[in-house]
């Protein structure tokens, strides 16, 4: 079966390394504050103006000032820092986030990120990303492998308007995870019950072969 978005942000959490400084996106990425492995140390930063985020609250005890850049409460920690947003964007912008885990509503085979806006529909504003892809050392995105109706999103080109150009580093969807390579995708892990040929057939971008990716 394919991962739920649990299982997504939970293999997301195998990303982090000891000592990072890591930026969560809206959506699935905001819930791999509650899969940290325990032999890892790293301090999640917040757009809207926090390092060192907790994980979700319990239910009722939730703190309506604590909020993370998607507006969901979230908890604080004995370090937690806060500041405004221009430190925030200071922080993105000079370099020392290591790594953004985003959404996206598309990816291209070269990397290109598009996560910001459909056309025509309303839209709160771009946020941070186009930020944080500029800034930080490296874009792991977190999505569904298809939309609602089965085409794929991980497409030769990107048809709605680009977050950044080649930016992404590696896409973890339902069915696996695959990183972005010379000539394409390059298939690294496969969700449990997932054939390569399902992969396959769900994805429009090419997907190189081992071989080919070295």
């Amino acid at each position: 079966m394919p991962w739920d978005r649990n299982q997504m942000a939970a293999r997301a959490g195998r990303e982090l390394q000891d000592g990072w400084y890591v930026n969560l996106g809206i959506g699935i990425p905001t819930l791999v504050a509650n899969y940290i492995p325990k032999d890892v140390s790293v301090t999640l930063q917040s757009e809207n103006g926090m390092l060192g985020m907790g994980p979700f609250p319990f239910e009722g005890e939730e703190d309506a000032d604590l909020i993370n850049a998607g507006k969901q409460t979230i908890t604080e920690l004995p370090q937690t820092a806060y500041f405004d947003s221009a430190t925030s964007f200071a922080m993105i912008r000079g370099g020392k986030i290591a790594m953004a885990i985003l959404g996206a509503m598309e990816v291209s085979e070269n990397g290109d990120l598009a996560n910001w806006t459909i056309p025509g529909k309303l839209v709160k504003g771009m946020g941070g990303a186009m930020d944080l892809v500029a800034g930080v050392g490296r874009v792991v995105v977190i999505m569904d492998h298809t939309n609602k109706v089965g085409d794929s999103k991980l497409l030769k080109a990107c048809t709605l308007p680009l977050t950044g150009q080649g930016v992404v580093d590696r896409i973890i969807t339902n069915l696996g995870v695959l990183d972005v390579v010379k000539g394409g995708l390059k298939i690294i892990e496969l969700a449990d019950g997932v054939s390569e040929e399902e992969l396959r057939r769900a994805t429009e971008a090419t997907i190189v072969n081992a071989k080919e990716a070295e």
